[in-house]
């Protein structure tokens, strides 16, 4: 499919180069955006497939550490130091800004074209995208630059711009929404959009299906805390959803060059949408000073983790002797966009929302409205897919097990509700087993945020550096970009 893509003139993204872009054009050579066809192929780009969170994400949380390399690019001692990338390029935070605020903006114009051409039902399905699409880069600005969403505070808490209209002109002052109104936004795109997306496309895993948008959906009410929400979007999973899962014996019998590219394949059936992103990020485990180091690994994916006593199916290898280590998740492709030259743009297929993520929350979902036996069993069941070994007639989950191998530590777990000392045990073997699942894919900044969890990151040589509880550098600084252009800083 061709893709169709918008010239911006956002003040969020504004540069010398896309000012220039939009002032060379002219009516005539516009794009018009006219039939179904050209909003689908419009919405190709609804993505932030400019950048990817992962990199900054993953540094900034307890699954990281000094592996001493001899030398890291400056924006990795930023992020694990919680500070503001200087730089704007490939995989920083201030690229995925612009990212997110490209995919918005493409959405914008298709939802444009749709009300220009009616909005009539033969457009359902791509308004739902669009609508999905939007509310998906909304959510990721607001969970990286905002503090975390609590209700008591939300009304006063600084969010994101919600941007909803496609810009008519080339500079535009933007002023940030509080983080109720944003999630109250985002909750309204998302419930409309689950009514109308469908699942007919060429490559349905690059785009808002209706299982990846009841995924998303799931993500959104767990941070919201609204449980019943979260069981009613997963109810279609079931118990034990077998042949949904990531099949870890099947995949970590591969060799890990076939690993690299079989993680976020299209064709896995555990992932649910797959977004192919301008980025090294693949690079980061030769690179990274700071990352999962081998010390620390076995203190997150090592056998005396397993509450079955048993070894975990995930494998780590390493470039570097295992100063630092690495689970075999991104594969880089190349695109030349000059082969005289011999120069183009790194890219990576990352899994943006996976059944495995959706699975996990049910199970949270469960111990939150206090069904605990079901929990058990599904949680159970996720486990055992993981563990080398696993006999179901053998190894059994029980509460006594999860309520020892994960004691409640007082004030270790601080969500803005209320959970009992069973609930709190649950939640962090949940929590471990998100962990470990999605190691180097920044899922766990999501619970290191939402559940207010200290972070201390050691530094050789050098004090240590601690997130506290409800620590300011929680949410990112607002980019450069967008503060000098009146777009209010985080408080420091």
């Amino acid at each position: 499919m061709k893709n169709i893509k918008i010239v911006l003139s956002i003040l969020l993204l504004a540069s010398l180069s896309s000012c220039d872009e939009f002032l060379s054009e002219t009516p005539d050579n516009r794009t018009q955006i006219d039939t179904p066809e050209k909003i689908s192929e419009l919405l190709v780009n609804a993505y932030p497939i400019g950048g990817t969170y992962m990199d900054f994400a993953e540094t900034m949380t307890d699954n990281v550490g000094d592996g001493q390399l001899a030398e890291t690019l400056p924006k990795n001692e930023q992020n694990y130091n919680w500070e503001m990338n200087n730089e704007t390029n490939v995989d920083t935070q201030a690229n995925y800004w612009d990212a997110c605020y490209r995919a918005i903006a493409h959405a914008n114009k298709a939802l444009q074209a749709i009300n220009e051409l009616g909005n009539t039902s033969n457009l359902n399905s791509q308004k739902g995208e669009a609508l999905l699409a939007r509310a998906y880069s909304h959510f990721m600005l607001v969970s990286f630059w905002s503090q975390r969403y609590n209700p008591a505070t939300a009304d006063k808490d600084l969010g994101i711009p919600y941007v909803t209209e496609p810009e008519e002109v080339l500079i535009k002052k933007y002023t940030r929404n509080t983080v109720k109104e944003v999630f109250d936004f985002i909750q309204k795109d998302l419930e409309e959009g689950l009514k109308l997306v469908g699942n007919n496309y060429s490559e349905p895993k690059f785009h808002f299906t209706k299982e990846a948008a009841n995924a998303f959906a799931s993500r959104f009410y767990l941070i919201k805390g609204d449980w019943d929400k979260v069981l009613q979007v997963s109810e279609g999973l079931g118990s034990k959803p077998v042949g949904k899962l990531r099949n870890y014996l099947t995949f970590t019998a591969l060799d890990p060059n076939v690993q690299f590219i079989e993680y976020a394949k299209a064709g896995e059936p555990a992932n649910l949408l797959v977004i192919s992103s301008y980025s090294i990020y693949t690079r980061a485990s030769s690179r990274n000073r700071f990352y999962l180091t081998g010390v620390q690994s076995p203190d997150i994916m090592g056998a005396t983790t397993n509450i079955y006593g048993k070894s975990w199916l995930y494998k780590t290898y390493s470039y570097n002797s295992s100063m630092t280590v690495f689970s075999p998740k991104f594969k880089e492709y190349f695109k030349y966009t000059n082969l005289t030259a011999n120069i183009g743009e790194p890219y990576l297929g990352t899994v943006a929302l996976s059944y495995d993520e959706f699975y996990l929350n049910r199970i949270e979902a469960l111990v939150m409205k206090n069904r605990i036996a079901e929990a058990n069993t599904e949680l159970g069941y996720f486990l055992g897919t993981r563990t080398s070994g696993y006999n179901p007639t053998t190894d059994f989950l029980t509460e006594a097990k999860v309520v020892a191998k994960y004691p409640v530590v007082a004030d270790e777990y601080t969500p803005f509700y209320e959970i009992t000392p069973l609930q709190t045990s649950y939640i962090k073997a949940i929590a471990e087993a998100r962990r470990r699942d999605f190691i180097h894919e920044g899922i766990r900044y999501f619970d290191v945020k939402r559940f207010n969890i200290v972070v201390k990151h050691e530094t050789f040589n050098k004090p240590t550096n601690v997130l506290e509880k409800d620590d300011k550098r929680r949410a990112i600084q607002i980019p450069l970009s967008a503060s000098s252009n009146g777009v209010e800083k985080n408080p420091r």
